[in-house]
């Protein structure tokens, strides 16, 4: 069935095709008229000190670990003290379990750690200096250009607002690195490369420039950088954070392009928090190109197969070919809907077929951008 004409879009029900994905999300903008009978939610007190003494992340402070935090001044990084995974020689197994068709396993390798990105114990992003979200850039990009040369996977994302389940109240991100390239990084890989070998050009790029030139769904850009809530969105406010030239890693933008990415996110998270009037919960991550199959050794480890239980060997240096289908990106996707406590959840069809959304990206990206206008 072909797309319907793009009015209709905005009254009728249809599905939206992600192509970084692969799947589908069904859009019902005719249940935006609906009454609204749901769950409302007590709005957080979101008043913080500077300084709280019983924070396990505030500068000098003992953590849950009884690691002493040092009275640090800018953005700190430690080890999870928690971590999800671990290192080889921290109690991983060397061998997996025999393969069997229905019951899979491989051991698996990597770390964690936290980045705290100010010793305020009240700034989030949006409320710190420009140049303080610069130094905060700058440690995404040395995390990973040190992670990279060990593992083959580095996630960088920051889960904002205790509805996102954030454990402390301090802002922080994390970084986990990990020796195997997790689900959503291989469907993104997949599907970048099978644009890249049809079309010659890096999808993202296209893709950029296709809503620069309609844009209807375009927050904000400057020079280097573009926010657009994309056509495929799921989250009601969901954004894609683009660079505007084919950059592959985090690690290759310049010092220019950290400067206005830090510009253009003190001004798109601002406009978040002014949204609802609230600081705006979100899950945000950046997606690059992953490191390489290459072991420091040489040779090839196997493909991501869940039919080879091989135990994958550390990953050494960065991919020096075959990754110029990616285009670094960054997700934000927060869950809230109408207002400061209402949230959308992801239940029923959601779960069990497909996500589904009501508010259009068109519509959700003009409210943004009416107060990024206004600001």
């Amino acid at each position: 069935m072909k797309m319907p004409p793009h009015e209709n879009l905005h009254k009728n029900p249809h599905r939206r095709y992600d192509p970084l994905r692969g799947e589908w999300v069904l859009v019902s903008p005719q249940r935006t008229q609906r009454p609204w009978l749901g769950n409302t939610e007590k709005k957080a007190d979101e008043t913080r000190p500077a300084y709280d003494p019983g924070c396990y992340l505030c500068a000098g402070n003992i953590r849950a670990s009884g690691e002493r935090n040092p009275v640090y001044e800018k953005t700190f990084v430690f080890q999870n003290d928690f971590q999800a995974l671990l290192r080889a020689g921290d109690g991983v197994s060397e061998h997996a379990e025999p393969e069997t068709e229905l019951f899979l396993a491989e051991a698996v390798r990597g770390e964690c750690r936290v980045i705290c990105f100010s010793p305020r114990h009240d700034l989030t992003l949006p409320g710190m200096e420009t140049a303080d979200i610069a130094e905060v850039v700058d440690v995404w990009k040395s995390q990973a250009a040190e992670l990279l040369q060990k593992y083959r996977w580095v996630q960088i994302f920051e889960n904002k607002g205790s509805i996102m389940g954030c454990s402390n109240p301090h802002p922080h991100g994390q970084v986990w690195a990990s020796d195997f390239l997790p689900n959503a990084l291989a469907a993104e890989d997949r599907n970048l490369r099978a644009y890249y070998e049809k079309h010659g050009t890096p999808m993202l790029m296209d893709y950029v420039r296709q809503e620069l030139a309609e844009g209807t769904r375009v927050l904000t850009a400057n020079a280097d950088w573009a926010v657009v809530v994309p056509f495929w969105a799921v989250w009601p406010y969901e954004t894609l954070l683009v660079p505007l030239r084919p950059v592959e890693r985090i690690t290759e933008i310049t010092d220019a392009e950290r400067d206005s990415l830090a510009a253009i996110l003190k001004t798109f998270l601002g406009a978040y928090d002014r949204l609802f009037d609230t600081s705006f919960p979100y899950s945000m991550g950046w997606h690059f190109a992953p490191g390489s199959r290459r072991p420091p050794g040489g040779g090839e480890l196997p493909n991501d197969d869940p039919s080879s239980l091989l135990r994958r060997s550390e990953i050494g240096g960065y991919l020096s070919q075959d990754s110029k289908h990616w285009t670094l990106h960054a997700h934000f996707y927060p869950p809230l809907l109408r207002s400061a406590t209402v949230k959308k959840f992801m239940v029923g069809y959601e779960m069990l077929c497909e996500p589904q959304r009501d508010i259009t990206p068109e519509a959700a990206a003009e409210r943004l951008r009416e107060i990024i206008r206004n600001a």
